[in-house]
């Protein structure tokens, strides 16, 4: 086993990369928290027990993945930089499942956890978590650090400009809740735009699934403009010869007017939408 890093130092951790002949590569999404707090902070929001089975998404050069092992997790670590893995291995050997690859497409073959952390890259962080949720892949608790912009609108309300189907997707599945705000200044290297921390709790009251659910939140965002009757309309258009009908049919059986837009239902009203339909059609 080699020594530890200084994950807290971003002198120390230049160093690091640069004899070891690594770096930080942008388009991977690279940034190492670097606040010692925070990273506690964040372990202690997952709020899972030594024993438990902890997934790791973007272990870097393995920040979080060193306490998480202290406190007593089984870490599976999804890394898709191979020379990160390859100081990942020198640092914890066979203590640590680590997955090789994109996480995209690596998690599915992965045996699944009940818990989640992750320093989600920017570019997939929302894709990421919405592919979970749409395949059935369920955590006990996330805790994942995302741009702001994706926590405002994975925890949106109805009636406000960051709500979206993102926002209904979340909430059909998990309790939101928004912890601290990270500012560039808490990583190496520092990104141009703020970071959220998100904890997401599973409902023990999810509503019963239906496959219309997923494809209909979609639809009725697509044109943020035009009101609900308009887009569920146009999105049964394409799956029965009487859209119209059932259209209205719909809307009357879940009591909502046709005239607002998707931004002013709740996540129930979605939810009561896709059932009555499947049922329906």
């Amino acid at each position: 086993m080699r020594e530890p890093i200084n994950y807290d130092s971003p002198s120390a951790l230049r160093a690091f990369l640069d004899a070891e002949g690594l770096g930080a590569r942008k388009q991977f999404g690279q940034n190492f928290l670097i606040r010692r707090d925070i990273r506690a902070r964040l372990l202690d929001a997952l709020e899972f027990e030594p024993g438990d089975a902890v997934w790791e998404i973007g272990s870097g050069l393995g920040a979080m993945t060193a306490p998480l092992l202290e406190r007593g997790a089984h870490v599976t670590a999804f890394e898709i930089d191979t020379g990160f893995c390859r100081i990942l291995r020198s640092l914890f050997g066979e203590r640590l499942t680590l997955i090789e690859g994109d996480a995209r497409a690596a998690w599915r073959d992965t045996a699944s956890a009940p818990y989640l952390l992750g320093n989600l890259p920017y570019n997939i962080g929302a894709h990421l978590i919405a592919d979970f949720i749409e395949q059935g892949r369920f955590f006990q608790r996330m805790v994942v650090t995302i741009q702001r912009e994706v926590a405002q609108r994975m925890s949106a309300r109805p009636h406000t400009k960051d709500y979206s189907s993102f926002s209904v997707l979340c909430a059909s599945a998990y309790t939101v809740t928004p912890l601290m705000v990270l500012k560039g200044a808490c990583f190496y290297p520092a990104p141009h735009v703020d970071s959220q921390a998100v904890r997401l709790d599973l409902r023990p009251d999810r509503p019963r699934s239906s496959a219309l659910f997923y494809p209909l939140i979609r639809a009725l965002f697509s044109s943020r403009r035009k009101t609900v009757k308009h887009n569920l309309r146009a999105f049964l258009a394409q799956r029965a010869s009487d859209a119209a009908r059932l259209t209205d049919a719909a809307l009357v059986h879940c009591s909502i007017d046709a005239g607002v837009r998707a931004e002013n239902l709740a996540p129930e009203d979605f939810t009561a939408l896709a059932i009555w339909l499947t049922d329906a059609m």
